[in-house]
């Protein structure tokens, strides 16, 4: 199995956060029906406004490279990247 944590931090512009959770909200909900996907969730910091973390858990890694290859991953990983900063952490086990 593989665990995705994706922690977004907002840039400074007034609705950044809003379109960037907006986004990742729409892409969890597309990401659960993907083939392979265990677990996928949005989580919101209990101590900062502008920060989140997508929690990602796949049955393998082409289960992964799939999800990261469809359209609506483009679109609302898009969204995320231009509304702040991205850090990825990957676990295998």
């Amino acid at each position: 199995m593989i665990r995705i944590n994706c922690f977004f931090k907002a840039s400074a512009t007034p609705d950044a956060m809003g379109k960037a959770l907006d986004a990742a909200k729409a892409l969890t909900a597309k990401s659960l029906g993907h083939e392979g996907c265990i677990a996928y969730d949005v989580f919101a910091s209990g101590t900062r406004e502008d920060v989140f973390m997508i929690c990602e858990t796949w049955e393998s890694q082409d289960a992964l490279d799939k999800h990261s290859s469809t359209p609506e991953f483009a679109e609302y990983v898009g969204i995320i990247q231009e509304n702040g900063t991205l850090k990825i952490e990957s676990f295998k086990f």
